[in-house]
């Protein structure tokens, strides 16, 4: 314990749905934390939650302002750091913006912060990816799809964040094979993560528990797409291992919860295991046909059909084997978990 205590990780977007549960797992474990955010005015708010949570240490965290999108303040967040989890994103999948400048943000906002780390000797960064920079070309569904394969950027149908998460990936692997940096790098790259918020933060990937409970939103045919889910607690574990396990240099491991679960099933879980949303959910499911159809001229209708099209049979056997990670949340435990704090919050409603 007291080795730990002389190592300090820079978490950057400590009020994030993500960073706040890295955070809380750090301070847990015993290491010093310092996190960045945006507006210094969110540190009472971070303080607050992670109080509220019970998380003890307190006194080994602090707060510096810097933000993706500008050079000042990264040398300072940098000085005396050990690790680096890269977890804050300048793009966001809820704010449009056009998709040039969502990449450019994107990839400009991780080599912000490899050189800054690079400049204060940093040992390791940890980059938060995406698992659309991984498995969304792969359409063969006999096919295990592994860390070892790359979306193509050029994806008919892959979301413009999804693309700005696989560019910017891309352009750290690049900066780290380009330059003579003793920085070790390895890269997360979690399916849709889920879970109990440690707040009201509302992450993206709530977007898909909402938009088949929730009374205004609520699917009138569920889409027969499957998906791979993780809970949140899980994706942070995952980091803190690869932070510091010498076999994670140099690696990607996605981080996702074993199998698949597809939207009619999600639908299914929830009727029977919460039976007091049962009536609004959609009993009907869409037929594919209808989807490739409204594909061609609907950039929605063309993002599902990727989905649909995209393999999910989806390994996390590397994580497992690495660095002896288990997720301690099936699918089923994490779509229930984000179905009650959706409903502990009354953001179903």
């Amino acid at each position: 314990m007291e080795e730990i205590m002389k190592q300090t990780v820079l978490v950057t977007g400590g009020n994030g749905f993500l960073g706040l549960n890295i955070i809380a797992q750090l301070l847990t474990h015993g290491y010093a934390v310092r996190t960045t955010l945006r507006n210094l005015d969110k540190q009472t708010e971070v303080i607050n939650t992670l109080k509220q949570n019970k998380i003890t240490g307190l006194d080994q965290l602090n707060f510096v302002q810097a933000d993706l999108s500008q050079d000042a303040g990264w040398n300072d967040a940098m000085q005396g750091i050990t690790y680096v989890l890269s977890v804050a994103s300048p793009v966001f999948m809820d704010i449009p913006r056009h998709p040039e400048e969502m990449d450019q943000a994107a990839k400009k906002g991780i080599i912000r912060i490899l050189k800054a780390a690079d400049a204060a000797q940093v040992t390791r960064i940890v980059m938060t990816a995406n698992f659309g920079a991984v498995g969304f070309s792969n359409k063969n569904k006999q096919s295990i799809t592994t860390e070892a394969d790359w979306t193509n950027p050029d994806e008919p149908g892959l979301s413009p964040y999804e693309k700005s998460k696989l560019l910017a990936e891309q352009a750290a692997w690049q900066f780290i094979k380009s330059t003579n940096s003793a920085m070790e790098f390895t890269t997360i790259n979690p399916v849709a993560i889920l879970g109990p918020s440690l707040n009201q933060h509302i992450s993206g990937s709530f977007g898909i528990i909402k938009g088949i409970v929730t009374v205004t939103g609520s699917m009138k045919r569920l889409p027969n797409i499957a998906l791979n889910v993780i809970d949140v607690r899980d994706v942070a574990d995952l980091h803190i291992r690869a932070m510091t396990d010498p076999k994670a240099n140099g690696q990607r491991f996605i981080a996702s919860a074993d199998g698949q679960i597809s939207f009619p099933e999600i639908a299914n879980l929830i009727r029977r295991q919460r039976p007091q949303l049962a009536k609004r959910i959609s009993t009907k499911t869409m037929p594919d046909w209808l989807i490739n159809v409204a594909a061609p001229f609907s950039k929605q209708a063309k993002e599902a059909q990727l989905l649909l099209q995209m393999n999910r049979h989806v390994s996390n056997q590397k994580a497992k084997k690495f660095l002896n990670w288990q997720p301690a949340n099936n699918n089923e435990a994490v779509i229930l978990a984000t179905v009650d704090y959706l409903a502990k919050y009354s953001l179903l409603d």
